[in-house]
């Protein structure tokens, strides 16, 4: 999700990365994704585990509530989304449950529209955010990716997976749709606040200047609702991070609603958010996120969903670009 904030990417790589062809997404896996996060080990003061083997990397505060509080839009399927019963499932859940053994807390997620979680960041809402958010030097610096103006004191990233952004249409009417260009004069729906959206914004201009038609960009608060428009004809295209894009076309109506059309794009990170100045939780998250690639549950949770294409090797910290 990329703007001022950005989405789930941001204008400069629109987000995820074209050989994740493969995670045309192991839909039937994803049903059975692991939940909310849950805490295993003896319990210490306020919740955690005692045996955790990296607790004393967390700041003292977080160590003694046991629980580090997520934003994250959770209507972001295969990222992060409500299951049949309510509860929260995806890669980002999977990867924090991960984290949580590491450093002995529970992960829990609040539920929040894209745009608003770097906000809620600063007001102290959340220890972090984690909602597919891609790394990029705008949000680093926080700065409005569109206006360039300063908005605010910006975050750190933990960067943990890899996705570029794609396009889709409904499926046997691409309108002539193959790339960015070919939207010059059509009609687009994406998630506020996301990469895509500044991609959008961006080739529109470019058409204005080439002297076609702008592109026509609606914008919802969740990727949902802008799929939904587009199902029903209200639009000719939609795009998303490329894991999301993937899985709405083998989900959504059986597989028959839509269909990816061209390459994905500006391939990023995404990344943890932590606020600024909150370097010990974001060296703690770096350590546990090193610690799970090498004992092999990250790749396990990864291959899980389908996206191995878009598995990091180790944890960097503001890696974007």
């Amino acid at each position: 999700m990329t703007a001022g904030t950005t989405p789930r990417c941001t204008t400069a790589r629109t987000s995820r990365i074209a050989a994740v062809a493969a995670i045309a997404v192991a839909g039937s896996l994803l049903l059975t994704a692991c939940g909310d996060q849950t805490e295993s080990g003896d319990k210490g003061k306020g919740g955690g585990t005692s045996a955790a083997p990296l607790a004393d990397k967390l700041p003292q505060a977080i160590r003694d509530k046991g629980v580090i509080k997520v934003g994250s839009d959770i209507a972001y399927p295969p990222v992060e989304f409500k299951d049949g019963s309510g509860k929260t499932v995806g890669i980002d859940p999977d990867v924090a449950d991960a984290l949580g053994k590491q450093l002995g807390v529970k992960f829990e997620f609040e539920n929040g529209t894209f745009d608003t979680l770097i906000t809620g960041l600063r007001a102290k809402r959340y220890d972090l955010a984690m909602s597919a958010m891609t790394d990029t030097k705008d949000r680093q610096n926080g700065v409005d990716s569109e206006t360039k103006k300063k908005v605010g004191e910006g975050v750190d990233f933990i960067d943990y997976f890899t996705a570029g952004v794609s396009i889709y249409t409904k499926k046997g009417d691409d309108k002539g749709i193959k790339t960015w260009a070919d939207l010059c004069g059509k009609k687009l729906v994406v998630q506020r606040g996301t990469v895509s959206e500044d991609l959008a914004k961006a080739e529109s201009k470019k058409c204005e200047t080439g002297g076609k038609g702008k592109i026509a960009l609606e914008s919802f608060d969740n990727d949902l609702e802008a799929q939904t428009r587009l199902r029903a004809g209200g639009a000719d295209a939609g795009s998303s991070d490329f894991p999301v894009a993937a899985y709405a076309v083998k989900t959504s109506g059986g597989g028959n609603d839509f269909q990816l059309v061209g390459e994905q794009v500006e391939a990023a990170p995404y990344g943890i958010a932590v606020a600024k100045g909150n370097d010990q939780l974001r060296d703690a998250l770096k350590a546990a996120l090193d610690a799970i690639v090498k004992n092999g549950e990250y790749k396990k949770i990864i291959a899980k969903w389908g996206v191995d294409a878009g598995a990091v090797t180790e944890a960097k910290i503001n890696g974007g670009s």
